[in-house]
């Protein structure tokens, strides 16, 4: 950047001398700069539908004009520098097949012509002598490689290098193209849903000419195809999905992006990450602060150069973002930009840049350390004053909260621990009050909202925070504590457990017993359910019992309450006695159990609720017989998240345990618990889990052979079925307390 510096005249004689020199400086100046003079511009039909527009020039030895093209609106810009506009008329409409109109701007000593298009077309510069041509052809009228690009390219031996792919940034595909020379000529257009990139007259090798799948990339670009065509070579892109493209080429290389689009809010119009409009540039060894400064005025603003900027560039671009070009060309020359004002980019090495930006922060930081501190005190409405303490300070706010005892299904009382009501610091100058940590652990300079001079106490007995810092860091806390003191969010939590159980048994048994004494030939028999008793009856002893069976096949043991038959036959002349009895049972017992239990809790606090009994048992020991219990309880154990979308996050834990079987060391606990998280909306309820067991079984107990007789045989067997069902589900339910959280100002 140049600064004039113009120094104080005390006499009127030194005025009118620096007059005169300035005068002359610029009368000196503009013979220098403004070599050439544009006289005028005509329009003339040329072949095959073409157009041509003629340019008179003053002289012959101006240099050709820098050309470039935009694509909306379409247009061709010729830029001439060192050149003065002498041709007087300002706009022309011609409304012709390609041409709508032209206008010729001078802006200092550079003169421009905006040709308007009626359509994209093709164009061609060319000099003889005075004159400078533009052919502009359709494009539908282009042929697809020029004969002129392909002896050229045969004589310099052009070829393809290497192709590679590449995921940019920002999610496009780049797909990266290598010549063997630079300046390799290239046409690239958008053909149905495809990019077509035709090289006339270059080379390309056997090993690359293949097909490449880059969908693992995950950009817009799912294939690229290479092949040779007609002593040409062609690439096509094959991109899916919403996209836009742009094609830039410097030095040997070839740079075609294949950019994602984002949809609207509305679901309407795709938005690019550029917006300036799309320009094709085609410039040969330009002056880099020109090539800025035409790129500057397509973007419409204002761009002030470092005096650092030196050098010139070849650069061609096919549809690019007026903005997009600029990045490339900062890129490509390590450059950085800045901004000054609202309209202005300021355009200097990154060195550069970075030096002054770092010089600015450490006069800003100076400026900080001169500015007096102010102590504000905040009386704070739902957030505690330590934990707000500990938000300011860059801590994070359940590091600073108080936590009781935890929360267990224990059925002893734990009781609530008092909150500490000592204040605590949180300054940098290393003090801190009583039962405070020290600065250094209550600090985290990375993530402070106080600055490093800054500091801060809080008294829980009023709830306040007392801040000491810069004014500006006043108001960034003012914002911050806006934003934390807020009601804390409460939800309720109801759990449903149920335990239903179902079952069926069946069960048929019977008892057959004879008692007989018989003498058949002088022998005596007997027949009874013992040997004892058989003994007594053949040698007419006494009998112990006569109620005995033979065959006992009752029903299942420990049935109570069975049906029975009973049916005896005496035969006292013969000495015989017949008892059977029949034995059935049947039964359907069917059973629920529904806990409900509910506990209400704020956010991000455990909360527990239980119901039981405990359970006495006796235990034998050194120490004699001691009484222990056995906890039989119904608990719900929760710690909820409520999140922003109102779903809430249950860290849960359920459990329903109840008195099973007595055993000879005590009472079976039948133990039913889930623990789990889970994440559930506002209202809806999740089932947290379940478990089904079912027992089938089907027993017969008889007397061999007997017991296989066809209807006899049921009086030497025992049947009997069962079919036990249990299931248990468990169910959760959060619902909010309170609607959506409308801070107030605090007062």
């Amino acid at each position: 950047m140049n600064v004039i510096s113009r120094p104080s005249c005390r006499t009127p004689m030194k005025k009118v001398a620096l007059a005169v020199i300035s005068a002359m400086s610029v009368l000196g100046a503009g013979l220098t700069l403004a070599q050439n003079n544009l006289l005028g511009v005509s329009l003339t039909n040329g072949k095959q539908d073409s157009q041509v527009v003629k340019v008179q020039m003053k002289s012959a030895d101006g240099a050709m004009p820098v050309a470039f093209t935009t694509t909306n609106p379409p247009r061709l810009v010729l830029d001439f520098a060192d050149t003065t506009n002498a041709a007087g008329k300002q706009a022309v409409e011609v409304n012709g097949a390609t041409v709508k109109s032209y206008r010729v701007v001078q802006s200092g000593e550079r003169t421009r012509l905006v040709i308007d298009l009626t359509s994209p077309a093709a164009y061609e510069v060319k000099q003889n002598k005075d004159l400078i041509y533009a052919v502009l052809t359709p494009v539908a009228q282009v042929a697809e490689a020029a004969p002129a690009a392909k002896e050229a390219a045969k004589a310099t031996g052009q070829s393809v290098r290497d192709v590679e792919f590449r995921r940019g940034k920002d999610g496009e595909g780049v797909v990266v193209v290598t010549f063997s020379h630079p300046g390799v000529a290239v046409d690239v257009q958008k053909k149905n849903k495809a990019i077509q990139i035709d090289f006339p007259g270059v080379n390309l090798p056997a090993p690359l000419q293949r097909r490449l799948d880059v969908t693992d990339f995950a950009t817009p670009a799912q294939s690229i195809e290479a092949f040779a065509q007609d002593k040409s070579s062609r690439m096509v892109i094959h991109p899916r999905g919403n996209w836009d493209y742009a094609a830039y080429q410097t030095g040997d290389q070839l740079f075609v992006e294949v950019k994602p689009l984002q949809m609207a809010a509305n679901g309407g119009e795709a938005k690019p990450q550029y917006t300036g409009k799309k320009i094709e540039l085609d410039l040969q060894k330009m002056e880099l602060r020109q090539l800025i400064h035409i790129l500057a005025e397509e973007m419409g603003v204002n761009v002030v150069m470092s005096d650092s900027l030196a050098g010139d560039m070849t650069l061609k671009l096919k549809n690019v973002h007026a903005d997009q070009a600029l990045d490339i060309v900062l890129e490509a020359k390590n450059l950085g930009k800045g901004t000054l004002g609202e309209n202005t980019l300021w355009i200097a090495p990154q060195q550069e840049i970075d030096a002054r930006r770092e010089a600015k922060a450490k006069s800003q930081k100076t400026l900080e350390d001169l500015v007096p501190t102010v102590t504000r005190s905040y009386k704070l409405n739902y957030v505690r004053a330590d934990e707000a303490l500990s938000v300011i300070s860059g801590l994070s706010r359940a590091r600073s909260a108080t936590v009781s005892e935890d929360a267990t299904c224990s059925p002893s009382s734990t009781g609530i621990k008092a909150d500490s009501l000592t204040g605590g610091a949180g300054g940098t100058t290393g003090t801190s009050n009583t039962g405070a940590a020290t600065a250094s652990t209550q600090r985290n300079l990375m993530n402070s909202v106080l600055s490093t001079r800054g500091g801060g106490s809080h008294d829980l007995t009023t709830n306040t925070l007392v801040v000491t810092d810069t004014p500006d860091r006043h108001a960034e806390v003012e914002r911050v504590l806006a934003e934390i003191d807020i009601p804390t969010r409460q939800v309720m939590i109801e759990a449903r457990i149920v335990f239903a159980d179902d079952s069926f048994g069946r069960d048929l048994g019977a008892k057959l017993g004879l008692h007989s004494v018989g003498t058949p030939g002088g022998t005596t028999i007997g027949v009874s359910n013992t040997g004892t008793n058989a003994r007594g009856l053949a040698t007419g002893t006494a009998v112990t019992s006569q109620t005995g069976y033979n065959v006992q096949l009752p029903t299942a043991a420990g049935v109570p309450n069975a049906g029975t038959l009973g049916m005896s036959i005496l035969n006292a002349a013969a000495n015989t006695l017949l008892s059977l009895e029949l034995q059935a049972l049947e039964q359907d017992n069917r059973g629920r159990i529904v806990s409900n239990p509910r506990v209400v809790t704020t956010n991000l606090k455990p909360a527990v609720i239980l119901q039981g009994s405990q359970i006495p048992y006796q235990t034998v020991s050194d120490n004699g017989t001691e009484t222990e219990f056995k906890d039989a309880l119904l608990c719900l154990l929760v710690a909820p998240q409520i999140l922003n979308n109102d779903s809430v996050i249950l860290n849960v834990e359920v459990q329903q345990d109840a008195q099973g079987v007595d055993t000879d060391a005590g009472p079976a606990i039948n133990v039913r618990r889930v623990k789990t998280q889970v994440r559930v909306n506002n209202g809806e309820t999740a089932v947290l889990g379940g478990i089904f067991e079912q027992i089938t079984r089907n027993d017969t107990s008889k007397v061999p052979l007997l017991g296989d007789l066809p209807i006899l045989g049921n009086l030497f067997r025992s049947n009997s079925k069962m079919d036990e069902k249990t299931e248990l589900l468990i169910f959760l339910t959060p619902r909010l307390l309170d609607d959506r959280i409308s801070t107030s100002p605090r007062q």
